[in-house]
């Protein structure tokens, strides 16, 4: 299942993005619980209550479309949006880790020379000063571009390729994939524990 949950420490500050396996793992030990937001009120529910939730929820059948579900042999539950981690103090620098999947989704998998959209697959990084002229593997040098594009450019500066770079590439603030999280419904109740935590 393709989810993901947004964990924070002990003091609610957002730290991490869980995939939903281990956020439910952290659950079962009694590692963390369940922050749901309800009338813009925070919950906090351990696994059996979660679970208990969760069913009264389905029995009443009361499930939103932004809702996931995940079916057990012997019940459903809901996955959570949030978790708090019980045992965990710690705050996050605000690194924003250098990656081929940061730089796509920070460019938001469009070509930075033809501005087309494409998979991950037809995406390449293409580096704005090539490496050959001293050009370093950076977020202000690195772009996405589609193959075609990145060949067409080949070892030779923007300038003098003749293609202009759609917007200048940017050190993130934030990390892509907690903005492009929030810019779905589902994942709207880590708006204010993402603010919090800048």
């Amino acid at each position: 299942m393709q989810v993901s949950v947004l964990a924070l420490n002990r003091h609610y500050v957002a730290v991490h993005v869980l995939p939903v396996q281990r956020a439910f793992s952290l659950l079962w030990k009694g590692s963390a619980e369940v922050v749901n937001v309800e009338q813009n009120q925070f919950l906090s529910y351990d696994f059996d209550g979660w679970r208990e939730i969760s069913q009264l929820k389905a029995n009443l059948e009361e499930r939103d479309d932004t809702d996931d579900w995940i079916r057990t042999v012997r019940f459903e539950i809901q996955v959570p949006r949030i978790v708090r981690l019980l045992r965990y103090d710690r705050v996050p620098r605000n690194v924003v880790k250098f990656s081929r999947r940061n730089i796509f989704l920070r460019d938001g998998h469009c070509c930075q020379y033809c501005d087309g959209r494409f998979p991950r697959h037809l995406l390449s990084l293409d580096h704005v000063v090539p490496r050959s002229r001293g050009g370093g593997d950076s977020w202000e040098n690195v772009v996405c571009a589609c193959l075609a594009c990145n060949v067409r450019k080949g070892g030779r500066t923007p300038q003098e390729a003749g293609m202009a770079l759609k917007s200048p590439p940017v050190r993130p603030k934030r990390n892509p994939l907690i903005s492009h999280q929030l810019a779905q419904q589902k994942y709207a109740s880590w708006g204010k524990f993402v603010w919090m935590s800048e």
